[in-house]
């Protein structure tokens, strides 16, 4: 309310269908992506979608249990139907994934996350923590103790290697990380277990008991911070850890002064408050009570709150728009490079002397995209880009700068393919995909890493797909708002003493301190930024193609 009123908007309907526990449906249809925080606007509330299937799930199956119960059903059936069910909603999951489109849609649904929660029904009815005793041999000790090592280890290792946007995720392996969790559950649950002792120590109490506080708070505090503090790539330890420790603050202030009193709190007890209470204790319900004015004030006022971010809807708006506008235009030129593959087979944009005569005859009699000329290209540069042939892949910064490249080069041979929330493992298919199709062009340019780090060995994937008789420029990133950006940016740098044919275009370096250049999310160029984003790319590619 008084230092983020951007946030405000929506705030009514957010509050509304977080009160009736279908805020995940909410997200969905207003279009509200998980994955995206740069296009769409950040919010403090994204994470509670979670807490509204677990409340449609309190809601409904205790009614489901009632009418099990008054039917006699037997726990066997009551399990199989919640394992039916479960299996149902991960193949839903699976058939309604599409890779390269934005996955919040099943990432949010009810319908696609049930299989989680019914996966753990289903552990409660064939394994009643309250019934289980120790006793145990020793050789089915050492069984179960080993099931929960090998369960722990798989857990771990899918956490490490498998990314919000691989789609092995969304065909199977979440349904594979839910059984495996319920495993390892079922291994911590039983009083013989090595890891019940292991698990049952104060530290994960203390967690476990204010677990809500932590998950409620994590994202207001995060998202104020980085908008105080937007330097994160310069502190990517430092700021972290001071995020964490004031949600640990706030938890247990929330969890001592709000939670735990309301929880067990009277009517009876509200009068023997005011009449017995500390000066400490009154203030601090004078806190609280201001904390919630507040925020019931700020429900009422985001009725007629304006859109936040103006910027942020440009740009959203603007990548739509070359979204759009690419797809026929990509089509076109893949049709167009099929016809002509001899001819193109030996392109490459390097010019000779003939050409350079040619492009400066062209520069007098037909100057072309004079607007880039204040940006640092030259007629004959504007002219020469025209031949020099190139398959872009990239995420929404380039999906911003998408039509200024098609002004620059060839819309009839170039291929631009840029999506927003892309990370790089959705990039090899997409290549792969071009080479398979014989249009991948001597000159591949990469625009990836804004949305989350990648290593060398990935680079090294790409750069073995790629081939070495084909010449990759990969533009490094300028994400100042993410911890990132200096693991992008170094393993490029790295890469390009490995690889001969692996040029990285410096926008990091070239762009520092023109924060004029970049709309509000210091990420993504603005009109003006695009201009000098994509005309410096340009120029970067003419000048190592002169060097070859």
């Amino acid at each position: 309310m008084f230092f983020l009123k951007g946030l405000l908007y929506h705030l009514d309907q957010i509050f509304v269908t977080n009160i009736l526990n279908v805020y995940n449906w909410w997200q969905i249809f207003n279009g509200q992506s998980y994955f995206e925080r740069f296009a769409n606007n950040e919010s403090p509330f994204t994470h509670l979608w979670t807490l509204s299937i677990e409340g449609q799930f309190y809601i409904i199956w205790p009614i489901l249990l009632i009418l099990f119960a008054k039917h006699g059903v037997k726990k066997s059936r009551i399990f199989g139907f919640s394992l039916i069910v479960s299996i149902a909603s991960a193949i839903w999951m699976a058939i309604l994934f599409k890779p390269g489109v934005d996955p919040s849609r099943i990432y949010y649904g009810t319908d696609t996350r049930l299989f989680s929660i019914l996966l753990g029904c289903g552990l409660a009815l064939v394994w009643p923590a309250e019934k289980l005793k120790s006793g145990l041999k020793k050789a089915d000790k050492l069984k179960l103790n080993l099931v929960g090592l090998l369960s722990f280890a798989l857990m771990l290792l899918m956490i490490f290697t498998i990314k919000d946007s691989d789609p092995f995720l969304y065909r199977g392996g979440m349904f594979i990380f839910s059984i495996t969790t319920c495993i390892f559950i079922a291994v911590v649950a039983h009083p013989d277990s090595f890891w019940n002792g292991i698990l049952s120590n104060r530290v994960f109490h203390y967690v476990g008991t204010r677990s809500y506080g932590l998950y409620l708070y994590q994202f207001p505090v995060m998202i104020f911070f980085e908008s105080r503090f937007k330097n994160v790539a310069d502190h990517p330890i430092l700021y972290p850890v001071i995020e964490v420790i004031l949600i640990i603050l706030i938890t247990e202030f929330s969890f001592r002064f709000v939670e735990q009193p309301l929880a067990h709190a009277k009517w009876s007890d509200v009068k023997k408050f005011f009449h017995t209470s500390s000066g400490f204790q009154r203030t601090i319900a004078l806190i609280v009570a201001l904390i919630s004015i507040t925020g019931c004030y700020s429900v009422v006022k985001a009725v007629s709150a304006p859109k936040p971010n103006v910027n942020h809807s440009q740009l959203a708006t603007k990548i739509n728009k070359n979204e759009k506008a690419n797809k026929a235009k990509k089509q076109q030129a893949i049709e167009n490079l099929k016809k002509q593959k001899a001819k193109q087979k030996d392109a490459t944009g390097k010019m000779s002397s003939a050409d350079y005569a040619r492009y400066k005859k062209a520069a007098k009699a037909h100057p072309i995209n004079t607007e880039f000329e204040k940006y640092g290209l030259t007629q004959i540069d504007l002219q020469r880009l025209k031949d020099v042939p190139l398959t872009a892949v990239g995420d929404s910064v380039m999906a911003d700068g998408s039509d200024n490249f098609l002004k620059l080069f060839d819309d009839k041979k170039v291929i631009v393919d840029a999506a927003v929330s892309r990370q790089l493992d959705a990039s090899l298919g997409i290549l792969q995909q071009y080479k398979d199709q014989g249009v991948l062009a001597p000159n591949v340019l990469i625009g990836l890493g804004t949305n989350g780090p990648f290593n060398m060995q990935q680079v090294g994937q790409i750069m073995d797909l790629v081939g070495p008789k084909r010449h990759v420029y990969w533009i490094n990133v300028h994400v100042p708002t993410r911890p990132w950006e200096k693991t992008v940016n170094g393993v490029l740098s790295q890469a390009a003493g490995k690889y001969k044919n692996l040029t990285v275009i410096d926008w990091n370096d070239y762009s520092q301190g023109k924060t004029d250049w970049f709309y509000d999310d210091n990420v993504h160029p603005n009109p003006d930024g695009s201009m000098y984003y994509t005309s410096y790319v340009a120029k970067e590619i003419l000048k190592s193609l002169d060097k070859k």
